[in-house]
């Protein structure tokens, strides 16, 4: 966020630069410098100000430098993740949001093994916050050679949304699939599921979507299996 964003939520608050300062916990200069240009906005101010302004998660910060994402565990709680951000399916999850959904997106498709449900939700997370920094997003999974997970997980979420008639997210989706399309690899990968078996990777070749084909992964997932697709 920089400080012409925060200018933009503060005024869409129809707040005064001393009501944001005092509600930010910093003095009304510093806010306009902030505002200005002057300075920039820390990231510890960033999360504050998603709470305090109701800003949505894609809002809080990145990390700034291309396939540089906070550092997880070997268990991070994707599910918590999901719920936090309103995925349906585990909504018993539901917390503060904590994470930009960007970097969750990111960081679940680098891992080698992911939970079923875990998996299933990422084109739900792409569609549902279509607006995400998707430069970034592209940029990062360029370095860390994940873009065509990432091109699966987006076509699914286009194909949602075009099923729900949702022709705004639906042309969002699609622009990232332009750029995400030209740096397809050929090199065979799964959707997070590295651990499958010879005979379930042999299976797979013969029965995998064209979808999945055409971003060369092993995988069953299809839109038509996803509970939220019928929504």
């Amino acid at each position: 966020m920089n400080g012409s964003a925060l200018r933009k939520a503060r005024l869409q608050r129809d707040w005064t630069q001393n009501q944001t300062a005092k509600a930010l916990g910093v003095t009304q200069a510093y806010l306009s410098m902030m505002e200005k240009g002057y300075r920039m906005v820390p990231e510890a101010l960033v999360s504050k100000a998603v709470r305090v302004l109701d800003l949505p998660p894609t809002a809080l910060p990145l990390p700034s430098h291309a396939g540089i994402t906070s550092s997880l565990s070997r268990k991070h709680d994707f599910s918590s993740d999901l719920g936090a951000l309103g995925y349906p399916g585990f909504a018993y999850l539901k917390g503060r949001v904590k994470r930009n959904p960007a970097g969750v997106l990111f960081d679940a498709l680098n891992e080698s093994n992911l939970d079923t449900r875990v998996a299933e939700g990422l084109p739900w997370l792409a569609m549902t916050y279509s607006d995400m920094n998707w430069e970034w997003l592209v940029n990062n999974a360029k370095v860390k050679d994940r873009q065509n997970r990432l091109g699966f997980a987006v076509s699914l979420a286009a194909e949602v949304a075009e099923f729900k008639n949702d022709s705004g997210r639906a042309q969002n989706l699609r622009k990232c699939l332009q750029v995400l399309d030209t740096a397809r690899l050929a090199r065979e990968d799964t959707f997070c599921h590295d651990s499958m078996t010879k005979v379930e990777r042999e299976w797979l070749r013969e029965h995998r979507s064209d979808v999945a084909a055409h971003w060369n992964l092993l995988t069953d997932m299809k839109k038509d299996n996803l509970a939220y697709a019928s929504r």
